[in-house]
C-alpha cells in the first residue's frame, strides 16, 4: 500500500511562487518514478512534470518549462513542485502520483491540492 499526500496549495497572485509537497508512505518510494499532474474544472487531467527514481531525469510539459521545477528528497520520502512565475492558467487541482514500474503508468495517486492563481 502506497499513500501520497499533497500539501502547499493555496491562492497566489499572478507572477508569484508556490511550492507543493507530496509525502509518500508505504512501499519503497526511492525506486519509483514520480509525477505531478493537474486538472482544471471541465478539463482532462494533464501531466505537469516527472522525475526518475534517482532524480537524474526530469520532464516538463511545455506550458511550465522554465517556470516550474520538480525535485525529490528520497530520505524524506517527498517530492516537490516549485512553481514560479505563476499564471492564471495554472489554476487547477494538482496531484502527485507514483509509477512503480517506470513504464508511464501511474497507479498511486494523492488526493490533490487546489492551486488558484489570481490576476
Amino acid at each position: 500500500q502506497v499513500q501520497l499526500v499533497e500539501s502547499g496549495g493555496g491562492l497566489v497572485q499572478a507572477g508569484g511562487s508556490l511550492r507543493l509537497s507530496c509525502a509518500a508512505s508505504g512501499r519503497t518510494f526511492s525506486s519509483y518514478t514520480m509525477g505531478w499532474f493537474r486538472q482544471a474544472p471541465g478539463k482532462e487531467r494533464e501531466i505537469v512534470a516527472t522525475i526518475s527514481w534517482n532524480g537524474g531525469t526530469t520532464t516538463y510539459a511545455h506550458f511550465v518549462k522554465g517556470r516550474f521545477t520538480i525535485s525529490r528528497d528520497n530520505a524524506k520520502n517527498t517530492v516537490y513542485l516549485q512553481m514560479n512565475s505563476a499564471k492564471p492558467e495554472d489554476t487547477a487541482v494538482y496531484y502527485c502520483a507514483a509509477d512503480p514500474a517506470g513504464t508511464g503508468r501511474y497507479v498511486y495517486w494523492g488526493q490533490g491540492t487546489q492551486v488558484t492563481v489570481s490576476s
